[in-house]
């Protein structure tokens, strides 16, 4: 694998690099070293490079991800993995607000803690939390997968669409148009294939509890204007 030392090479060369990769490119691996927060690390690939970067991130890491594999092996800042279009993200730490916001696609796992809006307007992610999210997660989220093995904060799926919410642990309040949903054989099986798929071992289906949209607020109508 290369390595590319951000206390000696510019992000903008890093990124440039990452740019450059295309299938079948001989260099298929990166090491990024001294990371020291910066934003928009790994941002706009399209390429089925791995990435693994030393340390925490600031804000947009792996933005537009297509194809790649990117673990941050520490924190990160807002909007990691925003607008992901396929491939792998990981975060080895919390993340903070806005997690995989408008992700299309792929699959981005944290391990640690996610803050607020926590797959915001989500179109087709997966997105698996180990630990807690915060308050007005899954809002608007129009499809994909958002899976919380801790506690879901305040107004869980507020206007949310047709996205499934797996909760394990405690759910603060849902918010507008989000409700309990029955857990069919269906979901039972897609659950366990997205414990998987995030490297998750020894915690069944059968401990969540799925919420979605009651489908009241998808056209505006004057009887239900207070859930506005």
């Amino acid at each position: 694998m290369r390595t590319v030392d951000l206390a000696r090479t510019s992000l903008r060369e890093l990124n440039a690099e990452l740019h450059r990769q295309t299938e079948g490119a001989n260099e298929t691996g990166f090491v990024v070293l001294n990371p020291r927060g910066g934003h928009a690390i790994a941002v706009g690939i399209d390429a089925p490079v791995d990435v693994q970067i030393k340390g925490s991130v600031g804000y947009y890491c792996a933005g537009m991800n297509k194809k790649a594999s990117v673990t941050v092996h520490g924190s990160a800042g807002p909007g990691v993995a925003e607008n992901m279009m396929s491939g792998r993200v990981v975060v080895m730490g919390d993340a903070s607000q806005y997690a995989g916001a408008t992700g299309r696609g792929g699959l981005l796992v944290i391990e640690g803690n996610a803050s607020s809006r926590c797959g915001i307007s989500m179109k087709g992610i997966d997105i698996v939390v180990r630990g807690n999210i915060g308050h007005m997660s899954a809002f608007m989220a129009q499809s994909g997968n958002l899976v919380v093995l801790g506690d879901a904060g305040d107004a869980l799926g507020d206007s949310i669409y047709e996205a499934r919410l797996f909760v394990r642990g405690k759910v603060k309040r849902l918010g507008a148009d989000c409700i309990e949903k029955e857990m069919r054989a269906e979901h039972h099986e897609a659950l366990a294939k997205l414990l998987e798929a995030a490297g998750i071992r020894g915690v069944a289906s059968t401990e969540f509890r799925r919420y979605g949209s009651a489908r009241k607020l998808y056209n505006f109508n004057i009887d239900n204007a207070d859930a506005y």
